[in-house]
């Protein structure tokens, strides 16, 4: 059969061959766009801020610079009151050392891009803040220093450790 092909000058069996690899290499060059899906899961299971912050385009709170980043270690504050009813609520639960809505809560954060004040490993921990409607555990977060079940040493980010706030007691 491919003989006949070959020797009539019928190139279907070459071109659907060719334009079948194309795709092929089309779709994995397109698939390998956009992978920040994968990071964030990797940010999800207690990954640090420095992973975000690596990402073009994300910045620590604070003043803007000509560049439209904020610089590390100058951190805007914001108050309880100022605060979303449902960070309100997940700051309840620190407090009382949980139970947490989702297995990752309480996980390690590891500030590696030095967003937060600089502490030993093992001092920053995340928490999820609610967002309603939202199908998944959203941008929300709280992270606390010190031991367990404390709250003086907060931060809320709510784009996902682009930037934060600290929280004012």
């Amino acid at each position: 059969m491919l003989d006949k092909c070959w020797s009539t000058g019928d190139n279907r069996f070459v071109n659907r061959t060719w334009t079948f690899s194309c795709i092929l290499i089309l779709s994995a060059i397109l698939g390998g766009c956009g992978k920040s899906g994968s990071q964030n899961a990797t940010q999800d299971a207690g990954a640090s801020a420095g992973q975000a912050a690596s990402q073009p385009g994300s910045a620590a709170s604070g003043p803007s610079v000509a560049s439209g980043a904020q610089t590390p270690g100058t951190l805007a504050v914001v108050t309880k009151a100022q605060l979303p009813a449902e960070a309100a609520d997940t700051l309840r639960l620190i407090k009382a050392g949980g139970p947490f809505p989702f297995s990752e809560d309480g996980v390690l954060f590891r500030n590696s891009a030095g967003l937060l004040p600089q502490h030993p490993r093992g001092y920053y921990h995340a928490y999820t803040v609610r967002t309603p409607g939202a199908a998944d555990r959203g941008q929300r977060r709280i992270i606390c220093g010190a031991p367990r079940k404390q709250t003086g040493d907060c931060y809320y980010t709510d784009d996902y450790y682009v930037s934060f706030k600290r929280i004012a007691e």
